[in-house]
């Protein structure tokens, strides 16, 4: 019995001591930002692009408010209830005080500055193959944003998911490397269309199914839609075996937001074609002729 005690207590701290440097956070090298000069105005079209402001907006905000990047929009989903933390510039209640690094970490490696594990709620899965000079802009463009001095609020989640250490797990097993589609036979409009909708746009948060028990994506029905996360309605599959829009079709939608049977984008959608009619035309394009290249989910 002492033996087999011993034996527990040091398989214990074994299996302790794995689990601590597996779900160690992975920041980011700062190197990879060295020597990048900010542009403010490629900034906006990246934070446009990625849709900061809405999801960080405030609830209800309208026009130049929707700048105020003060958060408190909630998000259900089967885990719980997220709410959208404040990122304005406010060196208190927001990011004011980060650096670039400090931000890249948050966004593309879902990493606070305190060396905690975000959710993937939030869309660091996608982020992190934001290309390194985006980023600095974005930090620069972030700068210029109004200051919101509103605390962010936590998250209403079970008790066995505030322990943030277990979403290194996570990452390990379920985090994204590489392109979903690959390079073979896309034009280089194609490839910009990729990055707007694997990368900034994150399309596939929203539009790949996911596994009912970790909230992973299966990224083999890749954009295939799927049960919506709050529960209501579903989101629909924007593969050639679900949209048989024309590229031009999708074009128009992406611009006014109206479908080819003349129905109009709403929810959250609506602010996705907000953020994307803001974007050159020949962005909205590239999109477009990437996702005649997904590979047709039926």
């Amino acid at each position: 019995m002492t033996r087999l005690r011993y034996f527990l207590i040091g398989a214990l701290l074994v299996g302790g001591a794995a689990f601590w440097v597996l779900t160690r956070p992975n920041q980011i090298d700062p190197d990879l930002f060295a020597g990048l000069d900010p542009s403010v105005d490629h900034g906006q079209q990246v934070f446009t692009a990625a849709g900061c402001a809405s999801c960080h907006m405030a609830p209800g905000a309208e026009g130049e408010g929707k700048l105020v990047l003060s958060g408190g929009q909630r998000f259900e989903t089967p885990f719980g209830t997220f709410l959208a933390p404040n990122i304005s510039p406010d060196p208190v209640a927001g990011i004011g005080g980060w650096s670039v690094t400090a931000l890249a970490d948050a966004v593309m490696r879902g990493v606070s500055p305190e060396g905690q594990h975000y959710y993937p709620a939030f869309p660091w899965d996608s982020y992190r193959g934001m290309a390194p000079q985006d980023m600095v802009d974005l930090h620069a463009y972030l700068a210029t944003l109004p200051l919101s001095p509103v605390a962010s609020q936590p998250h209403e989640l079970p008790l066995p998911l505030k322990f943030r250490r277990g979403i290194g797990l996570w990452k390990l097993a379920f985090g994204r490397s590489g392109w979903v589609v690959p390079d073979d036979g896309l034009t280089e409009a194609e490839m910009r269309g990729r990055y707007l909708a694997e990368v900034l746009g994150h399309c596939g948060e929203c539009h790949t199914p996911r596994n009912a028990l970790t909230g992973a994506p299966d990224r083999a029905r890749w954009l295939g839609g799927g049960p919506d996360a709050s529960g209501k309605g579903r989101v629909p599959n924007i593969t050639p075996g679900g949209l048989d829009w024309s590229e031009a079709e999708i074009v128009e939608y992406l611009t006014s937001g109206f479908t080819p049977d003349f129905d109009s984008a709403g929810g959250h959608m609506a602010l996705v074609v907000g953020n994307f009619s803001q974007l050159p035309e020949e962005d909205r394009a590239a999109v477009a002729a990437y996702l005649k290249k997904v590979p047709a989910v039926r």
